[in-house]
């Protein structure tokens, strides 16, 4: 694939269509976000994935990156976001566009395709780059950037809530359409059937009458056993129906093994298996469905606000303290300078911290090494919390509808990329306002 050709501004007129330069005001606060962002930048870091070659270019990597931007900054979807890009020309504006577009120029699965080419390693170039603009615009000092908090968090993925009965007749359900569509001529599907004792064993369950809710579960499991025995016995010796039927299989015999109480990996969906049974403490939920992500923010509140210096999924559901060895180079790679000291809950004692960072870690409740100084900055541990709370409401954590590991990993740094844009495009106009309200308090001449 060639490399994409990339938007220049070349000031052309046309006789038929409206500049956007014209039309718009110029000191809004996307169109100074579009002056600020450092684009040739962006551009090398995404145009590394292309090479010269035969094929039809790639769309521009300004405006796919700025329809990343502004799908978290504003917490749109990808459908969402397109019928507003046609509407709004302060969104054409920042995607690099001269001219009114009264049609997409790109198609919307364009998008998804754009996510899962750059991946998580080059996807950390917007969120580099909202820190780089926050420091040249005066809302960040470099130095806020040494002292950090770090906490986790669950980025939930957008699967339905998992039982037992609902996993197993969506198995069954999944291996009946298959099957028919291969040309199987199976003994009987159980549609009628599966879907009535599905039925009876939720109204047992909600009326607590558990007996009778465990003999539906156990004629749930009886028709899926049913099912994935026959369909062995006609693919055997296939080679071709056993490739499709493998995975499809697998599942439906992990998810009909699986137990409650058993340890290791299991299955909570069928369509996203990466999903992982995380809890965090939490009275009023238990137990979240999708992968742990780390979060770090500043400790010193900057003049923009409370700036998210990294975030990154963490698959395995791994201990908090057993994620520094990971995050703290990762973090210190994506800011540009070293972390002098980092704060942390009590979930993190224990931790394993590089050994050139090993003493610059302070846990909540951690009485050693503790001077005066730092336990006043232990109260500004819990800052990072409304950081998390606002990044999972606001900019699209709060439900991942991105397919797959790499989907939970570039969502997580999307998210915390559109908060710290968010908070720029605040502080671009609460500074322009300031700037105005001082030329008029300007003194005017007196007149002879």
């Amino acid at each position: 694939m060639s490399r994409p050709r990339e938007k220049r501004e070349t000031g052309k007129q046309d006789l038929f269509r409206s500049r956007l330069d014209q039309i718009i005001n110029m000191k809004h606060e996307l169109v100074r976000l579009a002056q600020a962002i450092d684009w040739p930048v962006l551009e090398e870091r995404f145009g590394a994935v292309y090479s010269d070659g035969p094929g039809m270019p790639p769309l521009p990597t300004r405006l796919m990156a700025g329809l990343a931007i502004l799908k978290h900054t504003f917490n749109l979807s990808d459908e969402v976001l397109c019928a507003r890009w046609v509407e709004n020309p302060y969104f054409q504006y920042l995607c690099g566009e001269e001219f009114f577009c009264h049609a997409l120029p790109f198609d919307r699965s364009s998008m998804t395709r754009w996510r899962d080419r750059m991946g998580e390693e080059r996807i950390v170039a917007l969120l580099q780059e909202s820190l780089s603009i926050a420091v040249k615009a005066g809302a960040m000092k470099p130095s806020d950037t040494r002292q950090v908090i770090v906490d986790t968090t669950v980025q939930p993925k957008n699967v339905m809530f998992p039982t037992d009965a609902k996993l197993i007749h969506r198995a069954r359900e999944r291996l009946v359409r298959l099957a028919r569509k291969t040309g199987l001529n199976l003994r009987q599907t159980y549609v009628r059937v599966g879907k009535l004792a599905l039925i009876k064993h939720q109204r047992y369950a909600h009326a607590k009458q558990f007996k009778r809710a465990n003999k539906a579960l156990r004629r749930l499991k009886t028709y899926l056993g049913r099912t994935i025995r026959d369909i062995g016995r006609q693919i055997a010796g296939d080679a071709g129906l056993d490739a499709l039927f493998k995975w499809p299989l697998y599942q439906a015999t992990t998810v009909l093994e699986q137990r409650q109480r058993q340890r290791g990996r299991k299955i909570y969906s069928l369509h996203a298996h990466e999903v992982e049974c995380i809890g965090k403490g939490k009275a009023h939920m238990p137990y979240e469905f999708g992968v742990k992500v780390s979060v770090a923010t500043t400790l010193k509140r900057s003049e923009g606000g409370q700036f998210a210096l990294h975030a990154k999924a963490l698959p395995g559901n791994p201990y908090d303290g057993h994620t520094l060895q990971s995050v703290i180079p990762d973090m210190e790679k994506t800011i540009g300078n070293e972390i002098g000291r980092i704060l942390a809950d009590a979930g993190y004692r224990g931790h394993n911290a590089p050994q050139s960072h090993k003493f610059r870690v302070f846990t909540t409740g951690q009485k050693r090494r503790v001077t005066p100084a730092i336990k006043r900055q232990m109260r500004r541990r819990s800052a990072v919390e409304p950081v998390i709370g606002h990044i999972k409401s606001e900019h699209r954590m709060g439900r991942n509808y991105l397919a797959g590991q790499q989907g939970d990993a570039v969502n997580a740094i999307l998210a915390a990329a559109g908060y710290n844009f968010s908070l720029l495009l605040r502080w671009l106009k609460g500074f322009l306002s300031l700037l105005i309200a001082l030329l008029q308090l300007r003194p005017k001449p007196v007149t002879a």
